[in-house]
């Protein structure tokens, strides 16, 4: 994790009472290839509330990018609905999300692949504002000036093209036009993992203060906790395409439910040193996307699954208020009933 000696102080959980900007429901997402149906998201649902930051965490091939491409609608859902505020945009047409994406922006991993490197900054900041007709071009350029001020570049950036700036300041470009329309929601595809951690560690400090100022909301997809539990009100934990516990940042971090949850905490590198396991560890490999696991999908793996695992998938149940978690055995490492039997007789 970034030194604290760089970080700003943490954001302040959103009201859980907020009317949700962002409500997924029963998402999934299917591709059809030669080799079979991947079924690469199936039944997730959550919501999001103004202001908050809902971390998605997972391994990789988990569902985690294509679940943020099928939010901002670069793929097209197999089934569920997205809303966004009070509009239904899961099946909208290209005319119809054009509308949309003033409310409903994606900062992606690599920022210079977004950027084309023929046109200056202010040309792509100043892009946005052109498609959507807003303001004159006086105006335009007094925006552009006022992003590049708000993402820590000076205003002769706005004259220079992207292969001149380093990566982090490519990502500030990014976050920028992705601001320029005054989004609601921002859906962030691991906006750090490419940068060096003392970038990092200013990016996800400039995020912070934008979402302060701003009241954005971010959708934050990524793969290193200590980042994730640093930005994030809420986690979603995600495995092979399914939410496996959602829940709020510390409950989480200081009680994690699902085993799942559990191995990916105690593989996370501490820089106080080693501490004893929150439970066992992971085993085996990641079933393949083409032949998933009967009932619970991560049995394969689990050190507690017992028969009930193999057979019947479990449902989201409620543990604590805003705390949930899909698994029989719910508990910080407990054994299921079967075993627990065993022992006691």
């Amino acid at each position: 994790m970034p030194s604290d000696a760089v970080l700003a102080a943490p954001a302040v959980s959103a009201p859980v009472t907020a009317t949700p900007v962002l409500r997924v429901s029963g998402l999934s997402v299917e591709y059809r290839t030669a080799r079979g149906v991947v079924h690469a998201l199936d039944n997730v649902s959550f919501e999001l509330a103004p202001g908050e930051t809902l971390g998605i965490v997972g391994e990789s091939g988990c569902g985690k990018s294509t679940l943020a491409r099928a939010v901002v609608r670069l793929l097209d859902p197999s089934a569920g609905t997205i809303r966004l505020g009070e509009t239904d945009i899961t099946h909208a047409t290209r005319r119809r999300m054009r509308a949309a994406r003033r409310d409903l922006q994606m900062v992606l991993q690599d920022p210079a692949a977004s950027l084309d490197p023929r046109w200056t900054v202010g040309d792509l900041l100043a892009e946005p504002l052109e498609i959507h007709g807003i303001g004159s071009r006086a105006e335009r350029r007094a925006r552009v000036a006022d992003l590049l001020d708000k993402v820590g570049l000076p205003p002769e950036a706005a004259q220079r093209r992207p292969h001149e700036f380093s990566g982090g300041q490519r990502q500030r470009i990014g976050i920028a036009r992705a601001l320029a329309l005054e989004p609601k929601v921002v859906v962030l595809d691991e906006p750090v993992s490419a940068l060096d951690v003392s970038v990092q560690a200013q990016i996800l400090n400039l995020l912070t203060d934008l979402q302060r100022t701003l009241g954005v909301s971010f959708l934050f997809i990524g793969h290193d906790l200590s980042v994730v539990e640093y930005v994030s009100d809420r986690v979603a934990v995600m495995y092979l395409g399914r939410i496996v516990e959602l829940g709020g940042r510390d409950s989480l971090w200081r009680r994690p439910a699902h085993p799942y949850t559990r191995a990916l905490l105690d593989a996370a590198p501490r820089i106080d040193g080693p501490s004893a396991p929150a439970g066992p560890g992971l085993t085996g490999d990641t079933p393949s996307p083409y032949d998933l696991p009967s009932g619970c999908r991560f049995h394969t793996r689990c050190p507690i699954a017992a028969d009930v695992c193999r057979r019947l998938a479990p449902a989201m149940q409620a543990l604590s208020p805003g705390h949930h978690v899909a698994c029989h055995f719910p508990d910080s490492g407990s054994e299921p009933p079967s075993m627990q039997s065993a022992i006691n007789s």
